[in-house]
């Protein structure tokens, strides 16, 4: 049966498909439970694995004896550090993807040390789980347990326990002589500091801390892999970027990627939690060794155990303004956890957190600290939305002694096409003055407040990536088409390079198949992150449209032994421009592929740049409960700059996501430690993420500021609806209760205390 999606008021002018909002192409196995996920695949002989984690936050490894595990019924292979050859350091990649070679190494398998409570450091695979947790059991290592440390300024001390005898702090002049925790420096330095604030009539300074929170996707990390007779490996997996998944999985066993081929499951969740590798080599090593597939999923237990939080972090700011409400000088720094390995988001948390505003005298550090807990992976906007909670807060309490209103604050600093921003480039074309007018002129604003309630506002950027990306194109027989990419669809990226393919080439978007490839099908390709993948990739698959619409044209140019200049390509068929031929469909063209030039397809690849950078404004409004300090969101807003909406119901649906979790984010999410260094709230009953009931129904707004780097405006929208949510929190409370509260999570215990502290 064919089904014609159509075309809504949404749509924008000039554009059939473009903006509309047809149902997703993977919808149907989605709700049915057809769509493959990690943990789906089942093989002939497969085995179970199952990894053995370090009950210590920070041990040396004395000896690992694994020979009565490996003597026990049903085992068929064991694997410890020694199975994995040491990389050297030296980081790659950037954004979202950078890594350490040997840091990545040591993270999933240990080898001297044990760094963190769940640190891998030996793994089993048999022919049950019970056998192979029976295992686990049987393998006898020896500690010498070590002090730890978790708290980012204790880390910081020189008398604090050192992770890394060979970590050197970059950045600093002179070069340290001795190691540390601080892994690195990071600073934004322009204007003059000193001058900036001579000229403030108005200085607030003000510290903030927050804790680290799990990105709390549903689907636990699941590979199954399977090592063939000719040595090379099959790894079916979740992952944010299967190229990723191949590159990291051969680099850690020592081989060339040519050896590995990922095909990507569809994945349950990742936020960003999912870009790098922990089970996946060792699940491969393990099925090299036994002869036979291996499946390992991890339990809820071990993705909070051992699987990258976002960073909890300490910032102080200085802010000064004049009277008239500019904004003059900004000074700080900003000290973030990065888990057991370096490589925290601190400079990006620098350089979004004053991102939306034009300020001249500038200067910020960051700081990069190691940690006795799980490495730190990327979570929406990676390091902004800490930035943010205080950037945010800050400038709401200099609104308030200046008797400006928090928004009109906002558009007197907004940043501007042609200024430079906080962090170096200048502004292109954007939309951060269009969010604040948006929730300006929303009714909410304006919605009259009862006892006990408050409203807050707040702001936030992300810049958004591009990178790599490669689309395929083919043209079936019966005229439909095929858009394979290499880029894992969380959000809903099938249906907007489906929606852009429609409109590239004139047909239906439900006669466009877009199909996820595995590694050795579509060219080489970036994780989905970094709110990327409908503008690099989208690029790839338009350049990949237009190559076949030119090679379409060229075949009726030759039916009609006319010039190819005399053919146009119009609603999906190929006209002659005289109109004294009859028009020839796609599926006219299909059908006589073979006479014309064989097979219609093409390909595309491109290194996409000018992304467009994203901002949101978003006002909350808030009860908190002085006899219990508990806060109930009562309605939510959030405006945002799309660029252009290729599916406003995806878009909306980022956009509600983002607030959903930025409110977990400010009311409850942490991690909780107990005094030996072990997580105390590793599960979903007490890690607290919101659910249906904690939530109003959140209004979106979205604001069209077309970037001009891509074909159709497109401005990624995954990230920076989560920049806000704290700070707009935060301010509410405040103007619910007169409370200044700079720590999250902002817990009813926490609010109480504050409410009890001021005399209520």
């Amino acid at each position: 049966m064919t089904v014609t999606a159509t075309p809504t008021t949404d749509s924008q002018p000039g554009y059939k498909w473009v903006g509309t909002r047809p149902v997703r192409h993977d919808g149907l196995d989605k709700v049915t439970g057809r769509a493959k996920y990690g943990a789906d695949l089942n093989l002939p002989g497969m085995l179970i694995g199952a990894v053995l984690r370090s009950p210590h936050a920070h041990a040396r490894i004395l000896s690992i004896d694994t020979s009565a595990a490996e003597a026990m019924e049903g085992v068929r292979a064991v694997v410890t550090g020694a199975d994995f050859p040491m990389l050297e350091s030296g980081g790659e990649g950037s954004g979202e993807e950078y890594y350490d070679p040997l840091d990545l190494c040591r993270n999933v398998m240990a080898r001297d040390k044990v760094l963190y409570e769940g640190h891998a450091l030996a793994a089993v695979a048999a022919t049950s789980r019970r056998e192979a947790l029976a295992a686990l059991a049987a393998i006898k290592v020896d500690y010498e347990v070590l002090p730890h440390v978790l708290d980012v300024s204790e880390a910081m001390s020189p008398d604090a326990p050192i992770l890394h005898e060979d970590l050197i702090t970059e950045g600093v002049d002179p070069v340290p002589s001795e190691p540390s925790n601080v892994a690195s420096r990071y600073v934004i330095d322009r204007g003059d500091i000193e001058k900036g604030f001579a000229e403030a009539d108005v200085i607030v300074e003000r510290e903030f801390v927050t804790q680290p929170v799990h990105q709390g996707y549903i689907e636990p990390h699941a590979v199954v892999a399977d090592v063939g007779e000719d040595g090379k490996a099959t790894v079916f997996c979740s992952s944010q970027g299967h190229f990723m998944v191949r590159a990291h999985t051969a680099e850690l066993l020592g081989w060339e990627p040519s050896r590995v081929k990922v095909i990507p499951a569809e994945i349950g969740g990742g936020f960003g939690g999912k870009t790098t590798v922990y089970i996946e080599p060792v699940a491969t090593r393990l099925s090299q060794k036994a002869g036979r597939p291996v499946k390992i999923v991890m339990t809820r237990d071990e993705v909070f155990r051992a699987t990258g939080p976002t960073s909890g972090c300490k910032i102080r700011l200085k802010v000064g303004a004049t009277r008239d409400g500019r904004l003059t000088a900004v000074s700080g720094s900003m000290a973030y956890q990065a888990g057991a390995f370096k490589g925290s988001p601190v400079s990006l948390g620098c350089m979004c957190a004053f991102a939306p505003y034009a300020i001249e005298n500038v200067f910020l550090e960051g700081f990069d600290v190691v940690v006795n807990m799980p490495k730190v992976t990327a979570y929406r906007a990676p390091g902004a939305p800490m930035a943010s909670f205080a950037s945010e807060t800050v400038l709401d309490e200099i609104a308030e002694q200046l008797g400006i209103d928090p928004l009109e604050f906002r558009l007197r600093n907004a940043a501007e096409e042609g200024m430079r921003s906080v962090y170096g480039p200048i502004h292109k074309r954007i939309g951060f003055r269009e969010t604040v007018e948006a929730v300006r002129d929303h009714p909410q604003y304006s919605i009259e407040l009862g006892p006990n309630q408050g409203r807050g506002v707040a702001s936030g950027f992300w810049f958004n990536f591009g990178g790599s990306s490669s689309a395929t194109v083919h043209i079936n027989e019966d005229g439909t088409a095929s858009v394979l990419t290499g880029s894992p669809d969380i959000g809903g990226s099938r249906a907007s390079m489906a929606l852009m393919a429609a409109e590239e080439l004139g047909i239906d978007v439900y006669d466009i198949s877009p199909i996820v490839s595995d590694t050795e099908s579509v060219g080489y390709t970036d994780v989905t992150g970094g709110s990327r993948v409908t503008h690099a990739t989208g690029l790839a698959v338009i350049d990949a449209c237009r190559k076949v619409v030119a090679d379409l044209r060229a075949r009726a140019a030759k039916v009609w032994d006319v010039a190819v200049d005399e053919v146009e390509w119009v609603d999906g068929r190929a006209q002659h421009v005289s109109g004294d031929r009859a028009p020839m469909t796609t599926r006219d063209l299909a059908a006589d592929a073979a006479g014309t030039g064989g097979p219609i397809t093409a390909s595309a690849a491109v290194n996409a740049r000018g992304a467009g950078a994203a901002f949101s404004t978003q006002v909350c409004d808030v009860e908190v409960d002085p006899e219990t300090g508990a806060v109930k969101i009562l309605r939510y807003m959030t405006a945002q700059d799309a660029g252009r909406a290729i599916h406003p119901s995806y878009v909306e649906g980022q956009m509600q996501g983002g607030v959903a979790q930025g409110i977990g984010w400010a009311l409850n999410e942490e991690y909780i430690f107990d005094g030996d260094g072990t997580m105390e709230n590793p599960g979903f009953l007490d890690y607290r993420m919101p659910v249906a009931s904690d939530l109003p129904m959140i209004d979106t707004v979205i604001v069209e500021v077309p970037n001009p780097g891509h074909p159709y405006g497109v401005r990624g929208v995954g990230e920076v609806g989560i920049v806000p949510p704290m700070a707009a929190v935060a301010n509410a409370i405040h103007d619910a209760t007169g409370l200044r509260l700079s720590e999250l999570p902002m817990s009813p215990v926490k609010v109480l205390e504050a409410i009890g502290a001021n005399g209520g």
